[in-house]
């Protein structure tokens, strides 16, 4: 699982650092905005990790905000993207979520993770992890694909498991297969309370300039939310 996911997400760090900030509505006029209207316009003098970056547009936000920038993704090639993008501002590791985390206690105020946490089966261990990491009263702010949209991609769909699915997606005339955890909403709360009070659940809405550019899409994310996103407070 982990090495095939590694594997496509190498392949998309060119998309990613060329392309998406252009061409994915469903980044540019639905997630992003959301997750950043969960997050303080002035982030001078915080320390933010960026756990799953890609190919680095959030760390861009952070250190344009005045955050201190640590980013993180399995992925080598997305990596290297980062830091082309951030040009030495922030410190970008190759380090797998799953595994203990080179950090020491309380090192960050925030910690945002942006459609990343689906390619873990297991939340258990990263979460106690993000809560080590962060300071008294820092915040965690994370989206991941709602569990109503990945369910349709399922023929044989139990809803109570956590289950792995496979998608399609196509980028510049390639198709790629990718791998991910789709899980229920019962799990995706209860796994956060155990390190974390719920501050907020935002099922995002598509910005009108989405309606704008891609009427069909808007429609259908007005419908059925594709991502969920989370705003959690260290206890």
């Amino acid at each position: 699982m982990k090495d095939k996911v590694t594997d496509v997400y190498n392949q998309l760090a060119g998309y990613y650092a060329n392309e998406a900030d252009g061409k994915s509505l469903y980044n540019t006029e639905y997630e992003r905005p959301a997750m950043m209207a969960q997050l303080p316009a002035d982030l001078t003098g915080l320390t933010v990790l960026d756990a799953g970056c890609a190919a680095g547009w959030y760390s861009e936000q952070f250190l344009t905000a005045g955050a201190k920038v640590t980013a993180v993704d399995f992925s080598p090639e997305m990596v290297k993207a980062a830091k082309q993008r951030t040009k030495g501002k922030a410190e970008v590791l190759c380090l797998d979520l799953a595994d203990d985390l080179p950090f020491e206690d309380q090192s960050f105020d925030l910690i945002v993770s942006s459609l990343t946490l689906h390619y873990l089966k297991d939340w258990g261990k990263t979460f106690q992890e993000f809560k080590r990491m962060l300071k008294p009263n820092g915040q965690l702010v994370f989206s991941v694909h709602h569990p109503m949209s990945d369910i349709e991609l399922l023929p044989e769909a139990h809803y109570f498991d956590t289950e792995l699915l496979t998608d399609h997606w196509t980028k510049s005339g390639k198709t790629y297969e990718v791998l991910f955890y789709r899980r229920p909403l019962s799990d995706i709360l209860n796994s956060t309370l155990r390190c974390f009070s719920i501050g907020k659940v935002i099922e995002p809405e598509p910005t009108l300039r989405m309606k704008e550019l891609a009427q069909e899409s808007y429609a259908r994310l007005m419908k059925k939310p594709q991502f969920i996103i989370l705003k959690a407070n260290k206890s």
